[in-house]
C-alpha cells in the first residue's frame, strides 16, 4: 500500500512500525459547537483509511480525541489567542462549559452513528489528562524546551531544529505578525514564534491546579499527551484536516520529539477542503449544513458517505446539493443492482465469465484502494463490475457470488443498506397489495394512480413473469 505523506509530499510505500499492525491518531472534534459536513470529511477519511487498512489485512488501532477545552477562537497561528471556544459558546448560551461539552460529545457521536462510522476504540477526553499533560510540560522545562513565565509555559521553538518541516513554516518564515501566521511579542514570550503549553487567566471557566499555578492547557499538548498514552512514543498515522497541519500538528511534532528524540509520526495523512463556491465549507462564513439539516432534506447518512468517498481524500472536494443528489442516485444504482437486479435470478447453467468478472473487479479494486486510497478508481472499478455482469446474466447461485463480493467492497465504502433496502413501511405495501387488487379485477384507472401515488414517492413498480418486482427511484 501507498499513502501520501504530508511530511514529505510524497506518496510513498506504506511500512508501519510493527509489521501487520497500524497504530492511527484522528484528531477529533471541539465540543463547542454541532459539528457540519465540512468537518466530517475528515472523519469519514479517517473512517476509510482505516476500513482500508483492515480490508488489506492490517490489524488498526484508532484512537480519536475529544477536544472540551484549551482550543481559542484565533487558531491559525502557532500561540492561539481569543477567547476558548467552549466558554465562548457557554457564555453566550449562558450554560456551563462542561454541559456543552458534553452534550455536542454526544452530538458527535450521534452524527458518526449516522454516517454509519463505527466506533474508535478510544475517544480520550482533554480534560481527563491533565496530569499527562502536565507531566510532559514538565519534562520539557527539564529538557530546556519549554520556559515558566508569570504562570504562563511556552515551547521554546528556537530550541528545536525541526520547527516547519511539517508545513513549511520554518521560524526564518515567520517574522512576527508575517502572513498573520504569528501574533506580535508578548512581554512574557521569549520569541513571537513561541506557543503557549499552559495558560493563566483568571477569568477561565474551566482551570486545575499545576506547578505554576491555577490554569488549563495549551490546545496543542493535548493531542502529544493523549496520543502517547494510547499509542506509544511514535505513531504509524495520524490524520486530521487541512487547517491542522499549522499550527496544531506542526507543533505536536515539536513537544512529541523534543520529549523522546524520535520521530513522532511516520505518516502524516491530510483530507482536502469540503469547498462552497471555491472556498472552505466553515462555520465562521455561516456556510455550513449540519447533518440534522441535511437528513430533513431527505438525505441519509450512506448518501451523505457516498458523496464524501466518491472522490479521493486529498484534493478540494466541491459541495452543492446537485452534488449531492448526483451522489444520492450513484448510490441508488448499486442499491438496486445488489436488492433488485441480482435478486431472484433464473436458475440457469454456469458461466465462467461471471467468476472472471469478480477476479478481475477485485484485483482492480484492490489495486486502487493500495494506491494512495484512490476511491474514484475503486468505485470506476465497481461501476464497470456491475455493468459487465448486467451483460453476463448470472444465474441465481452465481448472483450471490456477485452480491458477496458487493458486500466485501462495500465494508471500506460503508454506502449499501445492510438488509438490501427492500423494507417497505406497511402504508406502502398496502398500497401495492391494492394495485395487485386493482388489476385482478381489471380495475386499471386505480392500478395506473397507485402506480403513479408510489412514483411519486420514490417507489417504482416493474411488472414481469415473476410478479410485481420495486426499486427506489
Amino acid at each position: 500500500m501507498k499513502l501520501h505523506n504530508t511530511l514529505t509530499g510524497k506518496v510513498e510505500p506504506f511500512i508501519p512500525l510493527q509489521e501487520g499492525e497500524v497504530r492511527m491518531y484522528n484528531c477529533g472534534p471541539t465540543v463547542y459547537k454541532r459539528q457540519h459536513l465540512g468537518n466530517f470529511r475528515a472523519f469519514i477519511t479517517a473512517d476509510l483509511l482505516r476500513r482500508t487498512l483492515t480490508y488489506l489485512g492490517y490489524r488498526v488501532t484508532q484512537i480519536m480525541n475529544i477536544t472540551d477545552v484549551g482550543h481559542l477562537t484565533e487558531d491559525d497561528v502557532a500561540d492561539a489567542s481569543g477567547e476558548d471556544k467552549l466558554q465562548k459558546i457557554a457564555k453566550e448560551r449562558k450554560l456551563d462549559p462542561w454541559e456543552i461539552a458534553r452534550e455536542q460529545e454526544q452530538f458527535f457521536k450521534d452524527d458518526l452513528a449516522a454516517l454509519h462510522i463505527p466506533p474508535a476504540d478510544e475517544y480520550p477526553r482533554a480534560t481527563d489528562h491533565i496530569p499527562e499533560m502536565i507531566a510532559m510540560i514538565e519534562t520539557l522545562i527539564e529538557k530546556g524546551h519549554a520556559y515558566e513565565a508569570d504562570g504562563n509555559v511556552y515551547f521554546s521553538v528556537e530550541s528545536f531544529p525541526g520547527y516547519g518541516k511539517l508545513s513549511g513554516n520554518t521560524p526564518d518564515k515567520l517574522e512576527a505578525g508575517a502572513g498573520g501566521r504569528v501574533v506580535a511579542d508578548r512581554d512574557d514570550k521569549r520569541s513571537p514564534h513561541d506557543f503557549a503549553l499552559w495558560k493563566r487567566d483568571p477569568k477561565h471557566l474551566m482551570q486545575w491546579d499545576s506547578p505554576w499555578g491555577k490554569g488549563f492547557p495549551g490546545w496543542h499538548i493535548e493531542c502529544s499527551a493523549m496520543s502517547h498514552k494510547y499509542l506509544g512514543e511514535t505513531l504509524d498515522i495520524h490524520t486530521g484536516g487541512p487547517d491542522n497541519i499549522f499550527p496544531h500538528h506542526e507543533c505536536e511534532i515539536a513537544q512529541s520529539e523534543s520529549i523522546f528524540n524520535k520521530t513522532f509520526t511516520r505518516y502524516w495523512v491530510h483530507c482536502g477542503w469540503l469547498e462552497i463556491g471555491g472556498g472552505k465549507m466553515s462555520k465562521s462564513k455561516g456556510e455550513m449544513y449540519t447533518l440534522p439539516e441535511l437528513f430533513e432534506m431527505g438525505y441519509d447518512g450512506r448518501d451523505l458517505r457516498m458523496f464524501l468517498t466518491r472522490q479521493s481524500y486529498g484534493g478540494p472536494l466541491p459541495f452543492d446539493l446537485d452534488l449531492l443528489d448526483q451522489a444520492k442516485a450513484e448510490r441508488g444504482r448499486f442499491q438496486n443492482f445488489v436488492s433488485y437486479e441480482m435478486r431472484e435470478r433464473p436458475e440457469g447453467p454456469d458461466n465462467p465469465a461471471v467468476g472472471a468478472a469478480i477476479d478481475a473487479a477485485r484485483a482492480a479494486f484492490r489495486a486502487a484502494l493500495e494506491d494512495n486510497i484512490n476511491t474514484a478508481g475503486a468505485m470506476a472499478a465497481l461501476h464497470t463490475f456491475t455493468t459487465e455482469i448486467n451483460r453476463i446474466g448470472p444465474n441465481r447461485s452465481e448472483a450471490e457470488n456477485v452480491i458477496a463480493f458487493m458486500r466485501e467492497c462495500d465494508a471500506v465504502f460503508g454506502i449499501l443498506d445492510p438488509d438490501g433496502a427492500r423494507s417497505l413501511d406497511e402504508e406502502i405495501e398496502q398500497l401495492i397489495a391494492e394495485r395487485q387488487a386493482a388489476r385482478d379485477k381489471k380495475n386499471w384507472a386505480r392500478s395506473d394512480e397507485i402506480r403513479d401515488e408510489l412514483l411519486a414517492r420514490g417507489i417504482e413498480l416493474l411488472d414481469t413473469a415473476q410478479g410485481v418486482r420495486w426499486k427506489k427511484t
